[in-house]
């Protein structure tokens, strides 16, 4: 500060002169212009005794010449500075506008202090940002203010030290801690980590802005103490970067906010900007469609969809539409079917099942949409008549799969049309359809050739002929199932023809003898998977046939049937593929059987022993800790596992007790 109030301008015009030669940058003791270093420059020189600066080195000031010295200029500071309370406001406030102030006050011969203290309300005013310094050493605050609009006499600020002006930064984007400026408006930067700070020039029709530290204004009094901890922060390594709020200034009214509450209104507003800023909205939108795709349907049409309108046309994208799985939803009636019939032709998959609402209208408007529906599933929907999969077998010849169990008003009319037009057709659920007979399962194994899967269950009126055309006509059929049909044994052996046939479900066959079963084993070399449940003709002797043929043989299902500890022991000895043995409700299995089959065996994995009454808890108990590998299944055992995952799952006893 010193030297500008040297009297000898000529030495300091020397000396910066010097200075600019030897291209040093020579920053002040706060590290970036001070207060003093700015003098106001015109384009004819206002006072002939003042010595204009050379500026040649300069191409922003050129043609700029000097209108007051540094000299004297702080000789008209020091003289307008007559009272205590204009000192403190020039010390503590914006240097630039304040020095344009005072400087204003040479020139019009008003009072300095009035015009610190009380700005005027005349058009004298007009906005410009510039370059606020700020205490600490590495940070530089650019603040908007309001300086004098320029008459003839006044012009630009300059930096004396720099011989140039305050050169204008282009708009970037803010930071967090700060706020942007309002539109139309140019940003001013700043430097830090010792640099100089850098201004630019905005101009308002109504309002001005000054952008002021989040923290309060620092008083005279308190000044001393904030300026020591500020150093002694800076000092310690670490970097504050101070954020800033803009301070509406009514030109008209001459009236300012409080800088309280314009901080308080600016940290609302920094919340709601940073919450924006962070949105999952500003994600690329392939981004938002594959978390969504991990969303359920229900949750896509009853949750996000309604967020807002973007999500909503997130969730109606095609490739979400492709696979519609509405089951269980009661909601789901034929109005909203017709809507994605109208909208969506592209469907490829679709699950009604349990939708009791729907019915064969909503079903026919979406086959008729829908030409290339590969996947018809509807368990459950016994509304639903030969309508419904009469359309679906027209308007769909590309059918692949059709699961429409347990619907009572199904005949042999859709089956026969599935058997004319879908002839890759391959996978076929048709369980509890009590009216399907021989004459539309014969036409659909006639027209399906490719099928790899038929199941049905509790369809009385299928009986042999029926097994017989799927093994004569489907080559490929890998699973079959017949639980619970009227099926002998004359039907079930020709499906020893079936070379690819991996799973076989024969549970209930009330004329299943064991000669029929291991003629099936011995040929079907593929077969993986075989359900004997509930078929009391089963004894001893088949299943060890099965345990010596089955090579490749993994589960087998034995729930009451009429076999002993020998069983169990065959398969242990015999068996080296067998993983999963369910011998449950078999009354004459003991502690030897489930002893010797957990000994010999080293491929089995699973024992249901499940109602098996003479095998003792302790035993199981014991082969429990003796054989880790293997899962026992008892009552015991299935509830200390079901308590297991409970308390895995954070369930408490008392919990359960309270709720």
């Amino acid at each position: 500060m010193g030297h500008l109030l040297s009297k000898n301008g000529y030495r300091l015009k020397k000396r910066t002169r010097k200075l600019r030669k030897k291209k040093r940058k020579r920053n002040c003791l706060l590290q970036g212009p001070c207060m003093l270093c700015f003098i106001v420059h015109s384009n004819s020189s206002a006072n002939p005794d003042d010595e204009p600066l050379d500026t040649s080195g300069s191409s922003c000031t050129a043609s700029a010449t000097v209108s007051v010295s540094a000299s004297k200029l702080a000789e008209r500071y020091a003289s307008s500075l007559g009272s205590p309370e204009a000192c403190t406001h020039f010390l503590f406030a914006p240097p630039c506008a304040e020095l344009a102030l005072l400087t204003a006050a040479a020139a019009s011969s008003v009072p300095a202090a009035k015009l610190l203290l009380d700005p005027p309300r005349s058009s004298l005013f007009r906005p410009v940002v510039a370059s606020a310094v700020t205490v600490s050493s590495s940070v530089a605050v650019s603040s908007s203010v309001a300086v004098p609009c320029a008459p003839p006499g006044l012009a630009e600020m300059v930096c004396k030290r720099k011989r140039a002006e305050l050169q204008r930064c282009t708009p970037c984007k803010q930071p967090r801690c700060t706020f942007p400026l309002p539109e139309g408006a140019d940003g001013g930067g700043g430097t830090a980590n010792g640099g100089s700070g850098g201004g630019g020039a905005a101009v308002a029709d109504t309002a001005t802005h000054c952008l002021l530290p989040l923290s309060s204004l620092p008083s005279s009094s308190s000044s001393s103490s904030s300026s020591s901890s500020a150093s002694s922060s800076l000092a310690s390594g670490g970097e504050e970067s101070l954020g800033v709020v803009p301070l509406q200034r009514d030109v008209a009214g001459g009236e300012s906010t409080s800088p309280s509450s314009e901080c308080s209104r600016a940290a609302t507003t920094t919340a709601t900007d940073l919450t924006d800023a962070s949105c999952i909205n500003h994600l690329p939108s392939s981004i938002l469609l594959k978390v969504f795709s991990h969303l359920t349907v229900r949750e896509r049409c009853l949750g996000a969809s309604l967020v807002c309108k973007y999500w909503r046309d997130l969730c109606l994208d095609f490739q979400f539409w492709k696979h519609i799985d509405l089951s269980g939803l009661q909601q789901v009636n034929d109005e909203l079917l017709v809507k994605i019939a109208s909208r969506r032709q592209n469907v490829t998959e679709v699950n009604i099942s349990d939708c009791r609402n729907v019915q064969d209208h909503g079903v026919c408007s979406l086959a008729s949409q829908s030409p290339g529906l590969l996947k018809y599933t509807a368990y459950r929907c016994k509304q639903l008549s030969d309508l419904s999969l009469a359309t679906i077998a027209t308007h769909c010849p590309l059918l692949v799969k059709v699961h429409v169990g347990n619907q009572d008003k199904l005949t042999d009319h859709a089956l026969k049309l599935l058997g004319q037009h879908c002839s890759e057709l391959k996978d076929v659920h048709l369980g509890q359809c009590y009216n399907i007979s021989d004459e539309g399962m014969v036409a659909l194994a006639r027209g399906c050739p490719k099928l790899h899967r038929i199941y049905m269950q509790e369809n009385k009126l299928v009986t042999d002929k029926s097994v017989r055309a799927f093994a004569e006509f489907c080559p490929e059929l890998q699973f079959v199932g017949f639980m619970g049909c009227s099926v002998t044994s004359q039907g079930v052996i020709h499906l020893t023809g079936l070379r690819n046939l991996t799973s076989l479900d024969l549970r209930h066959i009330s004329e299943l003898n064991n000669e029929t079963v291991m003629e099936v084993v011995r040929k079907c070399r593929n077969l993986s998977s075989l359900n004997l449940c509930l078929n009391w003709s089963i004894n001893d002797r088949c299943v060890e046939i099965i345990a010596k043929e089955g090579r490749r043989l993994k589960e087998l299902y034995l729930v009451s049937c009429k076999i002993t500890d020998y069983a169990l022991i065959a398969i242990g000895q015999y068996s080296s593929s067998i993983e999963t043995v369910d011998a449950g409700w078999c009354k004459d299995i003991t502690d030897q059987g489930a002893t010797q089959i957990a000994k010999s065996s080293k491929s089995l994995r699973y024992l249901g022993l499940m109602r098996c009454d003479k095998v003792n808890e302790e035993t199981v108990e014991r082969l429990v800790l003796q054989y880790p590998h293997i899962v026992f299944s008892t009552v015991m055992q299935d509830c200390k596992r079901t308590l297991e995952r409970a308390y895995q799952m954070g369930w408490s006893p008392n919990n359960s007790a309270a709720s």
